[in-house]
Formats: structure tokens, C-alpha cells, sequence
């Protein structure tokens, strides 16, 4: 059967399992992997296999060869035929064992990684870092600066803490501050938005980028550093949005009496009541900073060092000692703090479905990879565009495709890169730039075309009290242009800086 409609076939089902059966975003991906790998023929799934195979044989020779500063070893039929032999034993496997394979392939790339961010953030959240965080950029920037407080406050807490978190710890704080200001609350609400989104589908701990850079092989610290450009730049371009659309419409505060009494004593919450500044931040920055760190040196010159600094790079490693510093440096607040099992039950319940739905997409984009799409797709792509540049839109435009379909920015961003993720496996070399660019394409096509189908327009629309029409011609909007910007600096810089 032709890749494509193998592709459409499973989309058709995971969009209607979701959409019309309203199943549980695992339970679609499962059977929409299902129905794919049942119905891909044995030799599209060799071939598959042969392929991947042959590339990581002559990868490994070339490595080996510059370590042992030799020749490549050209493959003979011998090798190719043992190859062939293992390749038809993949293809052997029952339908249900290639998923399982993907299935668990993909836990073990994202599964300790989604369950440790989310310890850090439910610490943040609970002891009260990250209103510190947000405090903080207040105090510093005045009543004025408040709306670019909010932008900043919202782009670093994104990084660990899933946007609806970082949304729901901000509002509270906006709609005080109106409260003093009587002015500019869109300006606040979006800000918040235009901070915390784009970290979100960008930088990795968070799920979605995170999955998406181990599916492409790509180093962590390389897709936190893009993510991080890309996720100014868009930012800074909401920013402006936000302004433009503040200065057109006017949304009340739509509060109760009561409703706004309780918001000015969440607002009076005294600052001695905080852990500081500095030990809030920290299990924000230590893991990135251990991950770039370990990203960025090849070696010193000393085994033991070297070793050392790349153990400690390792982003599980580096992500544990963030968990710990959180669990351990910031108590949540309370006269009585529950213990710590308490604490952990609500980031590991929270990081359990997300695991779930990462490993489903995992096994869905395995079985899509294993019908040929990635190859039909290049080759197509190759026959109608004139650059490998083009195939950045493409990707993005993958993506969008499916969060506007599904609603969710995570399992688009999943799905997208079970599709278009093999384009990245010709290496730097074939494309003409680093396959990171591919990667940042996808998390910003997961912005574009938000509305009633996802769940973050709801939590902003009832949170903000804006009605459905005003969060569609602000919020959707906003994210929706934010995301083609997205698109063209990820272009540019593709064209600018291709780092091959």
C-alpha cells in the first residue's frame, strides 16, 4: 500500500478517535498504530529496517575509521547479506510487537525526563518559587513594566512547568495588579502568553520538544539553545501583538466582589513567605546548565574530568539533580508541609499520562517510519522544491495541520515527527543545514490555529473571563503569527547559519 495512504489512514483514525469518539489521546495513538502496522506490507517494513541497518554500519565505519585514522571499509555483500538476514527478522515480528517496540524505545528516551520536570515545576508551584520568580521581575520593572515582567516570568517558567501551570500561577497576579493599575489587563493576560507559550513547544524538559529532539537524534543542549533564540524572537513578537491588540480592544476584569477580594489577599501574600530568589531559580537553571556544559566540551585533556563533566551532563543526570534541589532546597509553603511522598503524588500523576502519550506517539511514529513515508516524502519533496530549505514549511506546515485538527500542541508535534522526522536522518551534510532547524519548524507549527478543540483556549478563556470571541480574535490570533514567525527566523537561520 502507498505510504500516503497508509499516513492518511492513521491520521484519519487518531483525529477520529479524538474528535468524534472523544477517546483519551493514548487510546487513539494505540489504535491508529495498530491499524498502521497491521496494514503495512512485510516488505515496505524490510526494506525499512535494511536501510536504517545499512546507515548505522557505515556510520559506525566511518567513525571508527577517523578514531583509527584509516579508510572506510566499503560494505561487502557478506555484510549487506547478514543485514538483509536481520532485517527480515524485524519484519517478522507480529504487528503489535513493532509497536511495543516503539512503545518502549520511546520511554526509554522521555520517560524519566517528563516524570523529573514535572517534579521540578510541582515544587516550583508549591513552594511558592515561582510566584518569587514572577514577583521578582515586578519588583523590578515597576507598575509600567509589569506586562514585560509577566513575558519574562512566563518564558523561563515554561521551560519546566507545562503552559496551563504557568498560566494559572500568573493570572491571579494580573488581575491584582489591575486591580491597582485599572489598565492594560489584555496587555498582562497576553503577555503571559506570549512568555510561556513558545518555551512550551520549544525547549525541552517540556514533553513535546523533548520528544521531538530524541526522535531526531538530536543533542539536548543544541535544541535548548535553538529552542531559546527561536523562543525570543517569537516571544518579542507576540510582545508586540499584544500591545497593538491592547491598544484596539477592551476586555474588562468580568470578577465578582468576592472574587476580587480573594485575588488582593493572594496578592498581599507577604514576600517573607517566599524561599528567595536565587534558590528558586536554580532548579530552572542547574539543569541547563549542565547540559550545556556537558553539549559544549569535547574534552580537556583529562580522562577523569572529561568524564565527570559528561556524566553530569547526561540530561537525565542533569534533570535529577534540578528534582532534588527542588524537593529538598525549596519546602512547600504551608504551616504544615505535607510529606514528601504528598509531594510527589501530583508530579507523578501529572507526568503519568504524559508519559502514556509520548510512548503511544512513540509507537505511532514508528510504525508511519516503518511504511516508507520519511524516504516518499523526500523524494517527493525533492522533485517539487527547488532547496532542502522548503522542507522547514513543510514540516511546519505538517504541524499546524494537526494541532488545528486535534487541538492539542504536544501529540501535533508528536505525530508531526513520526511523519517528517526521517527527513533528519541524511544528516546535516544532505539537507544543508542542521536537522535542529527541522525540529524548531515543528514546535512552531504546533502554534498556529488554536481554538475550541484545546484545552489551554478554554483554561485561558473561563481563567481571564474573556468570551469565547475575544480569546479567539487575541489568544488564537496572537499564537497563530507567532508561530509563522516562528517559521521564518527558523528559515533564516537556516539559510544564515546552517552549521554544517
Amino acid at each position: 500500500m502507498n505510504p500516503v495512504l497508509l499516513l492518511l489512514l492513521g491520521l484519519a483514525v487518531v483525529l477520529c478517535g479524538i474528535l468524534v469518539l472523544r477517546l483519551h489521546a493514548f487510546l487513539a495513538l494505540f489504535i491508529g498504530a495498530a491499524v498502521v502496522a497491521v496494514a503495512t506490507p512485510g516488505t515496505a517494513v524490510k526494506q525499512f529496517h535494511q536501510t536504517r541497518l545499512e546507515a548505522e554500519w557505515n556510520k559506525a565505519q566511518k567513525s571508527g575509521a577517523r578514531m583509527a585514522n584509516r579508510p572506510v571499509i566499503e560494505m561487502d555483500e557478506a555484510t549487506r547479506s547478514v543485514l538483509e538476514r536481520q532485517a527480515g527478522a524485524e519484519a517478522a515480528k507480529p504487528a503489535l510487537q513493532r509497536m511495543a517496540d516503539g512503545f518502549g524505545s520511546t520511554c526509554a528516551k522521555v520517560g524519566f525526563l517528563i516524570a523529573l520536570a514535572s517534579i521540578i515545576g510541582r515544587c516550583l508551584l508549591d513552594s511558592g518559587a515561582a510566584d518569587r520568580i514572577v514577583r521578582t521581575g515586578l519588583a523590578w520593572l515597576g507598575p509600567g513594566g509589569a506586562p514585560l515582567a509577566f513575558l519574562v516570568s512566563g518564558f523561563v517558567l515554561g521551560i519546566p512547568v507545562f503552559f496551563e501551570g504557568v498560566f494559572l500561577l500568573a493570572i491571579p497576579l494580573a488581575k491584582a495588579l489591575w486591580l491597582k493599575l485599572r489598565k492594560d489587563y489584555l496587555l498582562m493576560v497576553l503577555a503571559i502568553i506570549a512568555g510561556g507559550t513558545m518555551t512550551h513547544s520549544l525547549v525541552p524538559p517540556t514533553p513535546g520538544p523533548l520528544f521531538v529532539a530524541k526522535e531526531m537524534g538530536l543533542d539536548l543542549g543544541v535544541m535548548i539553545l535553538g529552542g531559546l533564540v527561536v523562543g525570543a524572537f517569537t516571544s518579542s513578537a507576540g510582545f508586540f501583538i499584544a500591545h497593538v491588540l491592547n491598544r484596539r480592544m477592551v476586555v474588562p476584569l468580568r470578577e465578582t466582589p468576592e472574587v476580587l477580594a480573594q485575588l488582593e489577599k493572594v496578592a498581599a501574600r507577604p514576600d517573607h513567605a517566599l524561599p528567595p530568589l536565587a534558590r528558586s531559580v536554580i532548579p530552572i537553571v542547574l539543569p541547563l546548565a549542565l547540559i550545556g556544559v556537558g553539549a559544549s566540551v569535547t574534552g580537556t585533556g583529562q580522562g577523569a574530568l572529561d568524564a565527570v563533566i559528561h556524566f553530569l551532563g547526561n540530561e537525565n543526570v542533569a534533570l535529577a539533580a534540578g528534582a532534588l534541589f527542588a524537593l529538598y532546597a525549596l519546602p512547600p509553603a504551608g504551616d504544615s508541609p505535607p510529606s514528601l511522598n504528598a509531594r510527589l503524588q501530583p508530579a507523578l500523576e501529572e507526568a503519568g499520562p504524559v508519559i502514556l502519550i509520548c510512548a503511544a506517539g512513540g509507537a505511532f511514529g514508528a510504525v508511519l517510519q516503518q511504511t516508507g513515508i520519511g524516504p516518499y516524502i523526500q523524494q517527493a519533496a525533492g522533485q517539487m522544491l527547488t532547496s532542502n530549505l522548503w522542507l522547514l514549511p513543510l514540516a511546519f506546515g505538517v504541524t499546524a495541520l494537526i494541532r488545528a485538527a486535534q487541538g492539542s500542541a504536544t501529540v501535533a508535534m508528536i505525530t508531526a515527527v513520526g511523519i517528517v522526522g526521517g527527513l533528519a536522518s541524511s544528516g546535516p551534510a544532505a539537507l544543508g543545514y542542521h536537522p535542529v532547524y527541522l525540529a524548531l519548524a515543528i514546535g512552531c507549527g504546533s502554534k498556529p490555529f488554536p481554538w475550541m478543540n484545546d484545552s489551554g483556549f478554554w483554561v485561558i478563556s473561563k481563567m481571564s473571563g474573556m468570551t469565547e470571541a475575544e480569546t479567539l480574535k487575541t489568544f488564537s490570533l496572537m499564537l497563530t503569527i507567532m508561530g509563522f514567525v516562528g517559521l521564518g527566523v527558523t528559515m533564516l537561520g537556516a539559510l544564515w547559519f546552517p552549521f554544517v
